[in-house]
């Protein structure tokens, strides 16, 4: 890399400071963390999304976590030597400032490093603002031909390149760093924007520089599945790529990396394990009840994806485990796969508009015929949630070919609501339940469609007719819930179950629609009721209903299935017992198929692998696991968020939509409908 190329992505790799700064003035703001000092320290306001805040809340906690350990280890072994604090790439965050108001630096100083234009803007501000003069106490800075561009009792700020090792190594012990007192170096999000040999080089320089030492890191991790490759694009992007994930895919890897650079004992986690471990259940509860929120599958895929590292050495740090194996977040890997389901593409381009969306929902009207309805995605060149109608229709050819129709409202209109259910009434009629238009915007109103049939399953010129035909008695306002038709004494119902609301965050009660009539029904259920749940999965099966997985309180994903079964008097819950026990996961889709249970792609924490299909033999209760051969299609795919809809008589399930709007990294939509091939499973016994 040339010296211009460098200075680009320098440049590049400094304004992600400035991103970040917004990022945690807003995050304070908004009452996420207690910092006065983040909002003097960057020029400017913004104010991020919940998703954003929740994402650096977690990094927030994670690194102030560490830091707590460093100084309560430091202080108990006092011997008259000052703690150090070396911050590199620090950028413009307030840790100085937090430390010294609470009291923690009497025996400690904090040195931070960064770019020299970063580091001398940074000086520039705590020199221009009296609030942090105060706490700095008498202050002098450096001139431009110094690495040291401030200096006070217990705090250095330095303009230096972490690249340039012994100008870094000279210009640290000219302004005071001593290579034997405890010293807690930090980096967050720094390392990965090195060369993987600069990087390597930086974690041993500190390996040998330091004697008494604990290294903490903040990075990405995870590039292979669809969210790793969606994340790697948008540094890539912003032309400061991501290095030397591929040699470090993760936590393992991380570990072993810094053991063999001269630590001696390492510990990390990803973000979902540290907010469920380390975090009291208040602390997580009063975070968030704080913005109204309802993007967990991206919260959850943001943590998976980031880890916090503690790499000790020396006497005082060397047999410190920071994050400790415990049982309390356990790993429930899926078993080895026990087959291979191809994928393709089910639609092209040149065949209609495609389904770019996610929170929709989607239903077979006839064999050839699927109607999507709702959800957020691309329209009319713009981000929105979808107001289209979309029709899968095929002819005798058997492609699949994709239209966009619009609706005529006859006394109701079509809301644009997402995660609501669609339960087929006819080959030309559907019933839409629930469904929301913003986190506190629930859609209120029982929908009828009204598709005209086609002779020849064209879309021209076709309408969707909207009608208002709510139930009396009853509202329903939940959305991520389930409907399934059941039946009971030769009658059919409409079982809705689970969901959360604006003021519940998860359901665990059910109800009954009559669907002859339209009413809601009382019917006797007996047995032990499932977990209160939302973005579970459900599907018929005899009668009743399967209800697998789902995200539970405390936002929890789960493993547990569960069977409404029909008897004489109502239904009956039972417990499906599976062996070995799956994944847990949530934002998935559910079939059955010749007496198996198919739950296809969704979101779990619980491993570190990525989710296919799991199999459970309905009979035996054995469950398997089989990947999705993702060769023949566009990558990446993301299953979450997606509906599917399968085809008994060609051992086929189509996937439609899926993706969603992934940390600050963009939104993602599938571009394509796809099709597994299930053929494999009607070989096995």
């Amino acid at each position: 890399m040339g010296p211009r190329s460098r200075e680009r992505r320098a440049g590049a790799v400094q304004s992600t400071n400035d991103s970040s700064a917004l990022s945690k003035s807003s995050l304070a703001a908004r009452g996420y963390v207690q910092d006065a000092f983040a909002a003097l320290l960057v020029p400017g306001a913004a104010r991020r999304a919940p998703l954003i805040h929740r994402g650096y809340y977690v990094r927030a906690r994670a690194v102030g976590h560490c830091v707590r350990a460093f100084l309560e280890r430091a202080c108990a072994h006092p011997e008259g030597r000052r703690s150090q604090i070396l911050s590199l790439g620090a950028g413009s965050d307030s840790l100085y400032f937090r430390l010294k108001t609470a009291g923690r630096l009497a025996g400690a100083a904090v040195w931070e490093v960064d770019f020299p234009e970063v580091a001398r803007r940074k000086a520039e501000r705590i020199g221009e603002t009296p609030e942090l003069c105060a706490l700095t106490g008498p202050f002098r800075k450096g001139d431009l031909a110094s690495a040291l561009c401030f200096e006070s009792l217990d705090y250095r700020i330095l303009g230096l390149d972490l690249r340039q090792l012994q100008r870094l190594d000279e210009a640290l012990a000219g302004a005071g760093l001593g290579a034997d007192s405890p010293t807690l170096l930090l980096a967050e999000a720094v390392l990965t924007y090195l060369e993987p040999d600069d990087a390597a080089a930086l974690i041993a320089w500190a390996a040998q520089r330091f004697s008494d030492a604990l290294f903490v890191i903040y990075e990405q991790m995870r590039p292979e599945d669809a969210f790793g490759q969606f994340m790697l694009q948008h540094f890539r992007q912003l032309n400061s790529p991501l290095h030397g994930l591929d040699r470090f895919p993760d936590v393992e890897a991380q570990r072993d990396r810094f053991l063999h650079a001269g630590w001696t004992a390492c510990s990390a986690v990803d973000m979902n394990e540290f907010y469920q471990r380390f975090l009291p259940a208040q602390e997580r509860q009063r975070m968030e009840n704080l913005e109204p929120f309802d993007e967990f599958e991206e919260w959850h895929l943001k943590c998976a994806h980031y880890f916090i590292l503690a790499a000790s050495r020396g006497d005082t740090f060397s047999r410190t485990l920071v994050f400790p194996p415990s049982e309390e977040f356990p790993r429930i890997d899926p078993a080895s796969p026990s087959g291979v389901f191809p994928a393709s593409v089910a639609t092209r381009d040149i065949q209609g508009p495609d389904l770019k969306r996610y929170g929709h929902a989607s239903v077979l009207l006839s064999p050839s015929t699927i109607l999507t309805t709702g959800g957020f995605g691309e329209q009319d060149a713009r981000h929105c949630r979808v107001s289209k109608f979309h029709l899968l229709s095929r002819d005798c050819t058997f492609e699949w070919k994709g239209s966009q129709i619009c609706s005529w409202e006859t006394g109701a209109q079509w809301d644009g609501r997402l995660y609501h259910t669609m339960t087929r009434l006819s080959d030309t009629q559907v019933l839409i339940l629930g469904g929301r238009l913003s986190p506190v915007n629930p859609a209120w109103k029982v929908l009828k469609l009204h598709l005209p049939k086609s002779e020849d399953n064209s879309s021209e010129g076709v309408h969707v007719t909207v009608t208002k035909t709510d139930p009396e008695d009853f509202s329903l306002s939940c959305w991520r819930h389930s409907a399934t038709e059941v039946s009971c004494q030769n009658q059919k119902y409409l079982f809705v179950y689970g969901g959360r609301s604006v003021v519940e965050p998860v359901f665990s009660d059910w109800h009954f629609l009559h669907l002859e009539t339209m009413t809601w029904v009382r019917i006797p259920v007996e047995g032990t009721a499932p977990e209160a749940r939302h973005s579970h999965s459900a599907c018929g099966w005899q009668g009743g209903a399967l209800i697998a997985g789902g995200l539970g309180a405390s936002e929890q994903p789960l493993n547990s299935v569960f069977f409404l079964k029909p008897v004489s008097c109502g239904f009956l819950w039972e417990s499906v017992g599976i062996q070995p026990p799956i994944t847990p996961r949530y934002s998935h889709t559910a079939h059955v198929l010749n007496g198996k249970l198919l739950l296809v792609g969704g979101v779990w924490i619980n491993s570190s692998s990525f989710p296919g299909v799991t199999v459970i033999n309905l009979t035996t209760g054995l469950s398997s696991e089989y990947q999705i051969d993702t060769t023949s299609v566009p990558w990446p795919l993301m299953l979450h968020n997606h509906t599917s809809i399968l085809l008994p008589e060609e051992q086929q399930l189509l996937l439609l939509g899926g993706g969603g709007n992934c940390f600050s990294f963009g939104t993602y939509f599938n571009p394509h409908a796809v099709t597994l091939d299930l053929s494999s499973l009607s070989t096995e016994q």
